[in-house]
């Protein structure tokens, strides 16, 4: 079975690359993306797309207006389209029954509801917006029981495994591909669909078909054990600071043992490498207490509660070595998107940062290379985050570049891994701040040594440096005696 006519409902962060891929992958399909937002269609056609991702932009123009196609026309495109992703946003709730847990499914049974609305012939439709177990079955129950005369649906999941950042390279080259749809010929007429398109690219060994519950359970299950790992060695970060380990030295140790391996041991502030590990594993906490698996629930539940706990340890962290105090003094943060290589602030660790920060009566310049103000001013003043918003604006600068952020501050804090940030002139910041000047490195891409010789004070995530802060707090008799 070949396919013509591909719709994507959602022009979000897994919509919009992923069907650029496509088209580009697939120059004999027609794809065309949708979504309400005018305003979100109109940037996806111009030359500065609503989001960044490395080579997202030369994907984008080298098939848009030939087979990819933005538009605000969703009854059109649901119309013309044999097979329909729904890509759309599915925040955990942050109301009523699983408030803080759960998913918030309103735009998937949107979605459901208008395909079953506008459809006038038979439809593939692939949920691959991050979705609990079963929610296939809801989007079945919706489109079924709204059929037409001679309209049939097949539902399909193929969650996605992108990492900001990396998407392109994600997508051209994924690990694997997971498809699952019903156990019938129908259902795996509609699999081999999909595998159609992703065999343009995809070698058939990477593309993995199952039934539709296992395909919605292993994309949660996938990021709950990265968080996990995630989770797992920041609580060995706290043990290398309090005994004097190197969580580098202890994170090589470990994944050199090949049934370990050695992605995602990497320390830091309490920063999922990927924004919607949280939300995937806190769904998984509210799927285990509705199956009444309290012990599984709890389980999952202390990942989450370490990554907090790390961001608050840190906080703690340069209060204390700034003898105890921030009020009025000045903090410059660096980073304030989630991971480098990316706007998107979602759950990131840096807000919360300057949560703890702002709640102590520091002032506080921000820079970041691809947030814009508006972005982080938005985030510091949401109110599950900040008591004061009304005061965030005299107490925040939004900083052109880290040089400004850095100067007359009293120490400098590195919340994002951009590469840029390892390449700064350290003599010259040192320079403009005020002494004693303290760098935290949250993100352990820094030289110690080399900002130690220069005169930094430096605390870092899993180890212990040398230098002691006690010989810049003596008194002048003392020193002299």
């Amino acid at each position: 079975m070949t396919l013509r006519k591909i719709c994507c409902i959602g022009a979000g962060y897994v919509g919009g690359p992923t069907c650029s891929v496509i088209a580009y992958k697939c120059p004999e399909v027609q794809v065309t993306v949708v979504d309400m937002s005018h305003q979100r269609i109109a940037e996806w056609n111009s030359d500065e797309l609503p989001i960044f991702e490395p080579s997202l932009d030369q994907v984008v123009k080298s098939c848009r207006g030939r087979n990819l196609f933005f538009s605000t026309d969703i009854d059109k495109a649901i119309v013309e389209a044999e097979l329909i992703f729904i890509c759309v946003n599915t925040p955990t709730k942050n109301y009523g029954l699983g408030k803080g847990r759960a998913a918030d499914l309103k735009y998937i049974e949107s979605c459901a509801r208008r395909i079953a609305e506008i459809a006038k012939s038979s439809k593939i439709v692939v949920e691959k917006s991050t979705v609990p177990v079963k929610a296939a079955e809801s989007i079945s129950s919706i489109l079924k029981a709204n059929v037409k005369p001679g309209v049939k649906y097949q539902i399909l999941s193929n969650p996605e495994f992108l990492a900001e950042g990396t998407a392109i390279n994600d997508l051209f080259n994924p690990d694997r591909v997971l498809i699952g749809g019903e156990q019938t010929p129908e259902g795996f007429d509609a699999v081999n669909a999909l595998c159609w398109i992703y065999e343009h690219w995809v070698p058939r060994e990477r593309i993995i078909t199952m039934n539709t519950w296992s395909s919605e359970l292993s994309k949660l299950a996938a990021n709950a054990f990265l968080a996990q790992r995630i989770s797992s060695i920041n609580a060995m970060s706290a043990l290398c600071e309090a005994t004097g380990a190197d969580v580098s030295e202890v994170a090589h140790a470990i994944g050199t043992d090949t049934r370990i391996g050695p992605k995602f041991l990497k320390a830091s502030i309490g920063q999922f490498w990927w924004q919607l590990f949280q939300k995937d594993v806190l769904n998984l906490v509210y799927l285990s207490e509705c199956l009444n698996l309290p012990e599984v629930a709890t389980y999952w539940q202390q990942v989450v509660d370490f990554n907090n706990y790390q961001r608050r340890r840190f906080s703690n962290k340069i209060i204390q070595k700034l003898f105890n105090t921030v009020t009025s003094k000045t903090i410059a943060i660096l980073g304030f998107a989630f991971k480098k290589d990316t706007g998107d602030t979602r759950e990131s660790s840096a807000i919360y940062i300057c949560k703890y920060l702002l709640e102590e009566g520091a002032h506080i310049n921000i820079y970041d290379p691809k947030v814009k103000k508006e972005q982080i001013m938005k985030d510091l003043t949401r109110p599950d985050i900040i008591d004061f918003p009304e005061r965030v604006p005299e107490l925040v600068t939004i900083c052109p570049d880290a040089y400004s952020a850095a100067a007359g501050s009293h120490a400098l804090v590195i919340c994002t891994e951009w590469d840029e940030f390892a390449n700064l002139d350290y003599k010259d910041i040192y320079r403009k701040m005020l002494k004693p000047a303290f760098v935290f490195d949250g993100r352990l891409i820094l030289d110690h040594s080399a900002l130690l010789d220069i005169g930094f004070y430096v605390e870092v995530i899993g180890k212990r440096l040398s230098r002691d802060i006690t010989r810049v707090v003596r008194t002048p008799a003392a020193s002299n005696s």
